[in-house]
């Protein structure tokens, strides 16, 4: 029996091919770096920057990730999309736009690609916060919900607006509750409160 492999060309060539590993740690001078994730679950990332301070965009990027296959590739795309890229522009990339540059990921797999642009906005900040520009530096208006897999409640609220239903389907796009477990009461009831809310805003 032959194995149908479910995802794209393009993502295929990432996840065997991927470029911008981070080989060597020590010597590599980064200006920001980034860290997200949880060992524990298997799922944590790593990344590093470089900046071109005049014109205030990326010049490199590197990266770790002990992730799956979707992660690995979406990880990699993304390390090639920044480069030449404004701060203030790769800071707003999303998963759905690493998921469009790769031709698409399985459903179930989209909530694998979240860690890559959380550690890239994590970064950036770094590198205005090592450079005394924290006037520059955003934060997220949202409330932390887990703390293993930082996902807030904004994230939950948008899992639900993406057709999340159920709190496998949050899982599924978030991680959230992976690890330790102890946000899953507080996830349950945003994730209600969420369905009920948007629910109400279609029926207006």
């Amino acid at each position: 029996m032959s194995l149908k492999w479910v995802y794209s060309d393009k993502a295929k060539d990432h996840f065997l091919n991927p470029r911008n590993v981070l080989e060597d740690e020590t010597s590599y001078r980064d200006d920001g770096k980034g860290i997200v994730g949880n060992i524990k679950c298997g799922d944590e990332m790593m990344m590093a920057i470089k900046v071109d301070k005049d014109k205030g965009t990326i010049t490199d990027c590197k990266w770790k990730t002990y992730g799956c296959a979707s992660a690995i590739a979406s990880t990699s795309v993304l390390s090639e999309m920044v480069k030449g890229m404004s701060l203030d522009k790769a800071y707003h990339l999303s998963p759905k736009d690493l998921a469009k540059e790769l031709g698409g990921l399985p459903e179930h797999k989209i909530h694998c690609s979240v860690l890559g642009d959380k550690a890239l906005r994590v970064a950036i900040n770094d590198y205005y916060r090592r450079n005394g520009m924290q006037d520059k530096i955003k934060q997220e208006e949202a409330h932390l919900v887990c703390k293993c897999m930082n996902v807030t409640d904004r994230e939950i609220e948008q899992a639900v607006l993406d057709g999340a239903s159920s709190f496998y389907e949050l899982q599924e796009r978030t991680k959230i509750s992976t690890v330790c477990g102890q946000c899953k009461d507080e996830a349950a009831r945003l994730l209600h409160l969420y369905i009920n809310k948007h629910r109400l805003d279609k029926q207006r």
